[in-house]
């Protein structure tokens, strides 16, 4: 079995969005809430899962990683929305 690779971006409290990658999203999201996921995640507490795409490997999430993080806040809710 081939391991998967995740990106995903979560919604915090105060409305912001946060991206990442993973192999086990419930498992990081699990580990944002309890902060240890990530400084900006300790500051601004995640509320839920928004969007997730799977990758065949981990260059392809971290590159997918790279691009949602260039995208506007705007940009970002529109591909949420699809």
């Amino acid at each position: 079995m081939d391991k998967k690779y995740y990106t995903y971006i979560l919604l915090t409290e105060n409305e912001t969005l946060y991206c990442g990658y993973t192999d086990d999203v419930e498992k990081r999201f699990h580990m944002h809430i309890t902060g240890k996921g990530a400084k900006y995640t300790r500051a601004n507490k995640p509320v839920k899962i928004v969007y997730k795409k799977e990758f065949k490997n981990k260059s392809e999430a971290m590159k997918e990683e790279a691009r949602l993080k260039k995208l506007s806040h705007r940009e970002k809710l529109c591909l949420i929305s699809e």
